[in-house]
């Protein structure tokens, strides 16, 4: 008998009993399975088995073909038929329908006839001569995607402040549309918790606004099955206060009622959806749950959800369209209960509480019934385990005919859902359906019973050959099958006897183990398969290799720069096994160089360079085994000292075990050659040749001056040792490998570390720890005592044992309640140590309980500080985290704030108070607390609501100075955004300053002349003391007039001038620089530097001392009245003038 997933060899455990054995003690014997080899399905009868079909409800594109899937096996290959709603149809009779080949898939042509005439309920049957096995009921039906019925939608016209209902009525589809809504940009219309989407496509306000008016809202549908989207026409909606409507609805909208009430006020909630107080709802297990809750209010409410007497189930719960939407996943029972949504605002709360029932369509508990390959004479069970709320009823057919009870034969009996076979025979070999049903859906299997009489088969190719390497483990295999199981039994060349005993091993699916291969074991084997319709036998051969060694490892080398070296590594290898040697530098290939040549037993390089400084490996494949020898390559500059030779040391050889106890033993060996270095250290090695064959693990290291070491060693391990030597250079090569040391097996010297006991869902405890490795087991059959109980009086222990794991779940436990726990290592040879309790929890659950007692207390005008009463120890059900605590303003006293924004502070431990800071002055607080633990969050507390006293009033917004005069301006201002109160006046400060504004003083009209006048003082200072240096000289008229060349010259008369002596044009002789004309008279020059450019005119004279003669008279006009009476500059005021402001505004 098998349960059966085809695939696979086994063997069997036959019961041949009497037809009286009890039931249960039947189904207990029921544990043995004939499985079919892949490779032999296709050549064995068998039923007919669907395997691929359409799924049960079958929505088709209008636009396409149809395809309706039926796949199915069998030996024969199965014949296919239909029926379409309960008669039988006829494929021939209908030309657009057509029938793959050897296939039960239907394709219906739609060009001549419209889809929707294919509609109907399809069940296809595929049948051979061993039975009939059939689909699923098939309901075909045809997409659809209406079109909205044509309408004329007028506006909408509504009042601030009040709720509304925008319907979207889309029209009924097949499958049902998705909807959503957007403008005429196509653009998603934005959603809030004022504003959002109901299940069935209508869009809700809570309360409009006026920016809520606009002419497009589109409610869109899309058909998934048709991929078409329809619109509705787009519906306009007006929001209006009491100016509006008087001032712009009389012209606009005349078959529209008006409105004279001012917009509407603040409110407490109102649910718009569902009506009522209580309703109540059916779900279907593995559905989900939607309710939806959305209210009206102004301000906009808060929704929030709670289930009477248990938690909203932990990661399959949803909250959508900001909270007015409970959504819990794959629904079971426990879902079923009472649910409250609760809408609140700061006016009050409205509840309403929703009575879920879950029913259940059929359900497999264990899967569907699997098939059953027997043997004839043996027993089985087909089994239909499903449920259903409420409970299904199950029938049964074979091969689609019904199967009624007591009429059955005495081989075969009906027991509700199972099928009890007895001393079965070919006969009961058939296709069984199971139907399961009730109110809610249906469940059909197919499973079939194939009664098998087969004769042994040895699937193991023929005279196959296997090597292996000496004192590795061999693996002979001998693949089988028979019905009734054949016995599997080996002989080595001849047939004398069986192969059995400590080096040989029989596994269930014939292979035959030689644990540790010797050249005696190579030679010819035979597998021998027997039931009772026959015999069948194979040959193998096995050959045992030797061992590939290196008998010449390479050695270290110290060459100079820019000479030749040669590692060796030569090897020893079984005949028949090529060898392929690889080197490797630094575990790497080697570079491509022409300086390297690779020999068959020898690796040369020459004109050795630094960068060849390296560990060169030599690695020797065969196709059964490897070895590799590795050694360094120094490259020095010049040649070392010839007196003294450094290498590694030879290995150690002589190794003898002697005092030998059950846990330890004492090594003795012979150092090798040191080369001049003295041996520092030797290192001990062994493999576990039982465990981990092949591999050798460091034990321990004595210094180098011992040859000897007492080994302490573990129970149940085959040791073999071997010794490396360390100097001054580097390792030696591993000795040759001591003889085999077993030790017994014994009871573990250990239990497990890391003990710890912690949940992962409410209702289970995960005790976990670190596995013992095998070297601590101590012995076979290695299993962990797992002991707990609950840490209160009166507490039993429990204890379980486990084998292969590290870890137990326990289930069904409290809520995060303590487990004392403790761990001990068990095999065959006993127990091991007492273990130490630890002390564990089941999982967290969020905590169930509210912090009460919530009170608030303003500290000043930005922060206040809450208390709350902490929640009790028993319903936090969890290690306490701390307390968050959840506050928003709603709104100012002055200014409304449509959409709160919740802020959260987080506090951890034990804490019953918390500040909240960077509060907004004179505005109004709602806040709530929660405490969480390690799972999450416990439920909110109830919402407290409270208010910032007055603060400090922001700036005005803007401040315009207007209407300047002499003597006044004008100041306008707007009040602050954040008045942060109720504003009593202003406070206006003012202050004489300097002009604020920055000129460039180089510019302005008052400094030029400020500066004229001091050069123009300097400049006279300069010509008085010109002067005064040639004061007192005397010009003798007669030199002067020798030496005046200029005809012109006339004498002065005695009556021209008062003093005789001096000549008037000496007086006008130009200064350096001056260029004089021949009428003498002195003309401007170009030059910047004349004098003239400070004169005033041409007859300024100078006096006897010279003086400007001038300067004191009335012909003279002074540049300061010149400059008065010419035209009047633009000069910034003076900074010495200051400008008065206005003294007080109030």
């Amino acid at each position: 008998m098998r349960q059966e997933d085809v695939g696979g060899v086994g063997a069997r455990l036959t019961m041949k009993g009497r037809r009286t054995v009890p039931l249960l003690l039947l189904l207990g014997q029921l544990v043995a399975a004939l499985e079919v080899p892949l490779d032999l399905q296709e050549g064995l009868p068998q039923p007919p088995t669907i395997t691929s079909q359409s799924p049960k409800d079958h929505i088709i594109d209008p636009r396409e073909n149809i395809e309706i899937r039926c796949e199915a096996k069998g030996k024969p290959h199965p014949s296919f038929s239909w029926t379409i709603d309960g008669a039988d149809f006829k494929i021939e009779e209908h030309p657009n329908i057509i029938m793959r080949p050897n296939s039960g898939t239907l394709e219906v042509d739609i060009s001549q006839r419209r889809a929707e005439s294919f509609e109907g309920v399809y069940q296809c049957t595929a049948e051979n001569k061993h039975g009939k096995a059939v689909s699923d009921n098939i309901v075909v039906r045809q997409s659809r995607s209406p079109l909205w019925s044509k309408e004329k939608l007028k506006p909408i016209v509504v009042r601030e402040g009040v709720s509304l209902v925008l319907p979207c009525e889309p029209p009924a589809g097949l499958p049902p549309p998705l909807i959503f809504w957007m403008d005429n940009n196509f653009q998603r219309l934005p959603q809030s918790k004022r504003v959002s989407q109901s299940l069935n496509g209508d869009l809700y306000f809570s309360n409009v606004r006026r920016e809520d008016s606009r002419n497009d809202y589109i409610c869109y549908a899309r058909f998934p099955g048709t991929q078409t989207i329809q619109q509705k026409q787009p519906i306009n909606v007006k929001v209006l206060n009491l100016d509006s409507i008087n001032d712009t609805m009389a012209a606009f909208y005349n078959d529209t009622d008006l409105f004279s009430e001012a917009p509407a006020d603040e409110r407490m909630p109102s649910f718009l959806i569902p009506k009522g107080r209580h309703s109540s709802k059916v779900v279907l297990r593995g559905h989900k749950l939607d309710m939806e809750c959305i209210a009206e209010g102004r301000p906009t409410p808060e929704i929030s959800w709670t289930k009477d007497g248990s938690d909203l189930p932990a990661g399959r719960t949803s909250f959508l369209q900001f909270n007015k939407t409970l959504q819990i996943d794959d629904v079971s029972d426990s879902e079923e209960g009472v649910y409250r949504c609760t809408a609140s605002n700061k006016f009050g709360s409205v509840h309403h509480t929703f009575h879920v029932t879950v029913k259940a369509a059929p359900y497999w508990i264990s899967g569907p019934p699997s098939n059953l390959v027997l043997s004839p004479g043996e027993n089985g069970v087909l089994t239909c385990r499903a449920s259903g709320k409420p409970k299904p009823l199950i029938t049964w057919t074979k091969n689609v005919m019904p199967i009624e009870t007591g009429l059955e034969d005495d081989t075969m009996k009906v027991e509700d859902d199972m099928i009890i076979f007895r001393d079965v025979k070919t006969s009961n070999s058939a296709v069984y359906q199971c139907n399961v049903s009730n109110e809610f859906g249906y469940l059909l299997a197919n499973a079939f019973v194939n009664v098998l009489s087969e004769p042994p088969r040895v699937l193991t190719p023929v005279n196959k050959k296997y090597e292996v390497i000496r004192n590795h483990r061999a693996l002979l295999d001998c693949s089988f099958f028979g019905s009734p199981i054949p016995n599997i039994t080996w002989f080595k060349d001849s047939r004398s006897s069986t192969l059995d005993g400590d080096s040989y091993s029989l596994h269930d699916n014939g292979t035959l183990e030689i644990r540790i291969s010797r050249p005696r074991d190579s030679g010819k084997y035979t597998c021998v398969a027997r039931n009772i319709l026959g015999i069948s036998e194979n040959h193998v051969f096995l050959e045992v290799k030797e061992p590939t060694q290196i008998l010449k490892q390479p050695e270290y080398r110290m060459i100079k720069r820019g000479g030749p070296v040669t590692f060796e590594c030569k090897v020893k290898h079984d005949s028949s096994l090529i060898p392929t040697m690889t080197w490797l530098k630094d575990d790497e290939e080697l570079p491509e160089d022409d300086r390297f040549t690779v020999e068959p037993e020898s690796l040369t390089i020459t004109d050795v360079m630094d960068s060849d400084a390296g560990m060169y490996t030599c690695i020797i494949n065969t196709t059964l085994d490897h070895v590799s020898a590795s050694a360094e390559l120094t490259v020095v500059d010049t040649t070392p000292p010839p007196a003294v030779v450094h290498e590694r040391p030879d290995p150690p050889t002589d190794l003898e075990l002697t005092d030998q106890t059950k846990r330890s033993v004492v090594l003795t060996w012979i150092p090798g050659n040191e080369y001049n270095s003295p041996i520092k250290k030797f290192l001990i090695q062994y493999e576990d040749s039982l465990h981990h064959r092949g591999h050798w693990h460091n034990l321990t290291h004595v210094p180098g001056t011992r040859t000897s070491a007492n080994l302490k060693l573990s129970p149940h391990v085959h040791y073999t040792f071997r010794v490396l030597a360390l100097n001054n250079v580097g390792w030696s090569q591993p000795s040759t490998p001591s003889q085999m040391y077993k030790t017994d097996p014994a009871a573990p010297d250990e239990n497990p570390t890391g003990v710890q006991g912690l949940g992962t869902e409410p209702n289970n405890l995960i005790i976990s720890w670190k596995p013992l490795t095998r070297l601590q087991s101590n012995g076979p059959g290695l299993q962990y005592k797992v002991m707990y109980r609950e840490k209160k009086p009166g507490s039993e222990w429990i204890t379980t044992n486990v084998a292969n794991n590290s870890r137990f779940v326990v289930s069904g436990t409290s809520t995060f309640a303590p487990y004392e726990l403790k761990v001990q290592a068990v095999n065959n040879y006993g127990e091991g140590p007492e273990p130490a309790v630890v002390v564990g929890h089941s999982g967290e659950d969020v905590p169930k309980s509210a912090p009460t007692e919530l009170r608030i207390s303003a500290h000043n005008s930005t922060a206040a500080e809450v208390q709350w009463k902490t929640v009790s120890n028993d319903s936090i059900r969890g290690f306490l985290k701390g307390y968050k605590v959840h506050y928003w303003r709603e709104h100012g006293i002055h200014r409304h704030h449509p959409d709160r924004v919740e802020k959260i502070l987080t506090f951890s431990g034990n804490r019953s108070h918390a500040v909240l800071p960077g509060l907004h002055p004179f505005s109004d607080y709602s806040f709530y607390v929660r405490v969480f633990n390690g799972r999450g969050e416990g439920p909110p507390s109830t919402t407290k609501h409270f208010s910032t006293p007055e603060g400090v009033p922001g700036p005005p917004t803007s401040l315009v100075v207007s209407n300047p005069n002499l003597d006044s301006l004008t100041l306008q201002w707007s009040p602050p955004y954040d008045p942060n109160g109720h504003i009593t006046g202003y406070t206006l400060k003012y202050q004489p300053a300097m002009v604020s504004r920055q000129v460039d003083i180089a510019t302005q009209g008052w400094f030029i002349g400020l500066m004229c006048a001091i050069a123009l003082l300097i400049l006279i200072l300069l010509i008085i003391c010109f002067i005064q240096r040639n004061k007192g000289g005397k010009y003798p008229v007669k030199e002067k007039e020798d030496a005046h060349t200029d005809p012109e010259f006339q004498p002065m008369r005695d009556d021209d001038c008062p003093f005789g002596e001096y000549s008037d044009s000496e007086d006008h002789k130009p200064l350096k620089g001056s260029r004089t004309p021949s009428n003498g008279t002195v003309k401007r020059d170009d030059s910047d530097d004349s004098l003239v450019d400070y004169s005033e005119g041409g007859d300024r004279q100078f006096n006897e001392d010279g003086s400007f003669i001038g300067q004191y008279s009335g012909k003279t006009t002074s540049r300061d009245t010149a400059a008065a009476e010419g035209p009047q500059s633009s000069e910034a005021p003076s900074p010495i003038n200051a400008i008065h402001s206005l003294n007080s505004f109030v």
